[in-house]
């Protein structure tokens, strides 16, 4: 992706260093609950011990890469700021209410509750917020195989588009709806959910493409990062067998799948992944 010279989002919190708590058992602990959280949907920190939760006193100093991946989060956040207030005025006829984007590490407080690196990167709909922790682009890149820098952008794209479904209603409504079904109905909207976010991040990706921000091969890494974090591909890797009724995300081939249809059309209204009769 071109990125380098282009201007950073005003709208990135750096809350680096301000958790001052970190999970004993190292990154392995962390790749299990990341792929559990995946899984299942649940909360991550549910699966963590607090015993295994200890303060440190060290002065946290970022790596140089970790201050480059920083300053690639903050432009691609402002490349989504600069389509989505183009898109919400030209589609929708509204306007667009930028979300903001919180860098931390180990731990933070959201809107929806404690933060851990554990989660990986979500949106919480409660302070229109983004969290994420950088080490999951080191967990994109060796434990997922989904490297590149287009794939972190598809990451954060993909969040945002979790904002896009907040600004609509979508999200508060079928959260509404799942308290009414039963699991396996209820996960099933949390797919069609996930999978719209995916598409509004293909979205993005249309017009970043239009813009000359792209290069060879980063559609590509967009892809592989959709394949790689598939409920069914999770769930093989993680206990050997697949349970559908259990799919929270979508699958590889139906993330890819409408990720790739956002990033062919560029247009909101093709993104309905609830009317859709297959997915």
């Amino acid at each position: 992706m071109r990125w380098l010279g282009r201007r950073s989002s005003n709208n990135v919190v750096d809350r680096r260093g301000n958790g001052g708590k970190v999970i004993g058992g190292g990154i392995g602990t962390l790749v299990i609950v990341v792929i559990i959280s995946l899984i299942t949907g649940k909360n991550p920190l549910q699966y963590i011990d607090s015993s295994a939760v200890t303060d440190t006193q060290t002065a946290y100093v970022p790596t140089p890469t970790e201050e480059e991946n920083a300053k690639f989060v903050s432009v691609v956040l402002a490349e989504t700021e600069d389509v989505w207030n183009k898109l919400f005025d030209e589609q929708l006829n509204a306007n667009y209410i930028e979300p903001k984007l919180v860098l931390f590490s180990g731990s933070d407080q959201s809107g929806c509750g404690a933060a851990n690196a554990a989660t990986g990167p979500f949106y919480c709909s409660e302070d229109s917020r983004v969290y994420i922790d950088l080490s999951f682009y080191d967990e994109l890149k060796n434990r997922f195989k989904a490297p590149g820098d287009f794939a972190m952008a598809y990451v954060i794209a993909h969040e945002v588009g979790h904002h896009i479904q907040h600004l609509q209603g979508i999200s508060d409504k079928i959260h509404q709806q799942k308290q009414q079904f039963n699991e396996k109905d209820a996960n099933e909207l949390s797919v069609r959910l996930e999978l719209q976010a995916d598409f509004f991040a293909g979205v993005w990706a249309h017009y970043a493409a239009r813009m000359n921000l792209l290069e060879k091969g980063d559609i590509e890494e967009a892809l592989n990062a959709a394949n790689a974090i598939g409920d069914d591909r999770l769930q093989q890797q993680s206990q050997g067998y697949v349970v559908p009724d259990a799919f929270t995300h979508g699958t590889s081939k139906q993330r890819v799948f409408w990720f790739k249809k956002g990033y062919d059309s560029g247009i909101i209204s093709e993104g309905d992944t609830f009317a859709a009769k297959s997915l």
